[in-house]
């Protein structure tokens, strides 16, 4: 099994590396790709030193199985042919092709089985904050047809790159100073602050983070029910966190869906308020779980309410890449 990064030296493909050593992934040689810039950077994995090669048009994926790419979406879109030609399967992390038909997007908790047809030899890795969303709203879809789903989303600083993060450090230090506050990567100052826009602003006023969670978590959960959020930036430097409430066909109880959510793969619950008990930044950062809690019965309709939380580098991001994966080495897709 051989295996390549594209992008090794952003946030994502750090993270794609440091996944692949904790779940001791299958593979006999991994290869590390990213811009000029970065060829020539050397990174450690297992043990030995990997040097970053130039992502350049040719035939470098030849004896590729499997490609994890994060470099964002004009590059996936320009090196897509080039990576899949020679049979690779490209595990893409951009939005470059989410919402094209003829690509799988995949949650594997959620609908792996969607990764058996892809004509293009490509798989789209869903955005951050609709992965962890329906990875908790599953086993409520699997008790009964969800018909409403509202959203509120509490998004880290990382979730606009090493950049964010950097912002968000400097700003702090800035704060502490009594120094004037810089904003370049955010639209305000993000330290001691809350900004309500992600991504820019469509016709209908909502973002295109917001509708990216209702677009995506149709094709996901092959649902028609429809996902109304606002996406909010936060002073935290990792995991993003949502408050979701959802209406279904019927009235469910809290303990069925408690117990649904405690047996299903890859969702945590910790609700326990009188104890203190519930998901935070602060402890689910760098797990593999979505983290769940506040569990509740919706006072204002005949739904549910709950807090959930989620690393969106890890989760959101390398981790349900290399899941994918590992799914489809599982079921002899490779």
């Amino acid at each position: 099994m051989k295996v390549a990064i594209v992008g090794a030296s952003g946030v994502v493909g750090q993270e794609f590396l440091k996944v692949l050593d904790e779940r001791n992934f299958p593979l006999d040689e991994l290869v590390l790709f990213g811009s000029s810039r970065s060829a020539g950077n050397e990174y450690e994995f297992k043990g030995k030193k990997l040097v970053v090669k130039e992502l350049k048009h040719g035939d470098d994926f030849k004896d590729i199985d499997i490609a994890l790419t994060s470099a964002g979406a004009s590059i996936s879109k320009e090196f897509e042919k080039t990576i899949t030609k020679h049979g690779a399967i490209m595990i893409d992390n951009s939005s470059a092709f989410r919402y094209d038909d003829d690509v799988p997007l995949i949650v594997p908790e959620v609908n792996a089985e969607d990764a058996k047809i892809r004509p293009r030899n490509v798989i789209a890795n869903p955005n951050c904050s609709t992965i962890q969303m329906v990875v908790a709203l599953k086993p409520i879809e699997d008790l009964s047809k969800i018909t409403r789903i509202h959203c509120a989303t509490y998004q880290a600083a990382s979730g606009a790159g090493a950049q964010g993060i950097a912002e968000l450090e400097e700003q702090v230090k800035q704060v502490a100073n009594g120094e004037e506050v810089k904003a370049e990567k955010f639209q305000y100052q993000l330290a001691m602050n809350v900004i309500p826009h992600i991504d820019v602003f469509l016709d209908n006023d909502y973002t295109k983070e917001e509708m990216k969670m209702n677009w995506e978590t149709k094709k996901i959960m092959h649902t028609d029910t429809e996902v109304s959020a606002t996406c909010v930036r936060i002073p935290v430097t990792r995991a993003h966190s949502e408050a979701i409430w959802v209406e279904t066909e019927k009235d469910l109880s809290i303990d069925e869906v408690r117990k649904a959510m405690e047996n299903f793969k890859g969702l945590t619950v910790l609700d326990n308020p009188a104890d203190k008990k519930y998901p935070m930044p602060l402890f689910v950062s760098g797990q593999d779980d979505v983290y769940v809690g506040r569990l509740r019965k919706d006072i204002a309709s005949k739904g549910i309410t709950f807090w959930c939380v989620g690393d969106q580098i890890k989760k959101g991001a390398a981790l349900n890449a290399v899941q994918i994966a590992e799914w489809l080495i599982e079921n002899k897709e490779i």
